[in-house]
């Protein structure tokens, strides 16, 4: 049985899973275009962190920044959806989308109107997860650069 609920992102398993999502991410895009939110970034208390666990075992992360409107949002505030990560050997079970759904239905329950993100152009697997859930692209917002490396999304909620 799938768990998701919210857990500290220093404790060792998480740190090793947040390490391997940073390597990944290394391989594929140069530093300055990965926009990474580090331990204790995660730690911060705009930051809502969660883990997904199967029988213990730590399968998948998700977190969401709390961000205040801006001129890109119309002033809307919203929730920036953060290092979603599920290792390749258990990808395939839809742990990805109930982290994302679980992130979501939190977002609600705080009365946040949107889920944002900005993903990378060769992250297919990412991009197939967001477009499935809901997620249209839109224009960069938070200041993020518009450098090509970079896919931004949104979903009503």
């Amino acid at each position: 049985m799938l768990t998701i609920r919210p857990e500290r992102p220093d404790q060792p398993e998480v740190a090793a899973l947040l390490e391997q999502l940073d390597a990944y991410l290394a391989a594929l895009y140069p530093p300055e275009a990965n926009h990474i939110l580090d331990v204790q970034a995660l730690l911060a208390p705009d930051v809502y962190f969660q883990v997904a666990r199967r029988a213990g075992r730590l399968v998948g992360i998700g977190a969401f920044r709390r961000m205040p409107g801006e001129t890109a949002t119309a002033g809307e505030p919203y929730g920036e959806i953060k290092r979603m990560f599920v290792p390749p050997a258990e990808r395939g079970q839809r742990i990805a989308e109930k982290l994302l759904n679980s992130l979501e239905d939190r977002l609600r329950t705080e009365s946040y109107r949107w889920a944002l993100l900005e993903t990378g152009v060769d992250q297919h697997e990412a991009i197939r997860l967001y477009e499935r859930c809901g997620y249209g692209r839109r224009g960069a917002f938070a200041g993020y650069p518009d450098n090509g490396l970079s896919a931004f999304y949104a979903k009503a909620l």
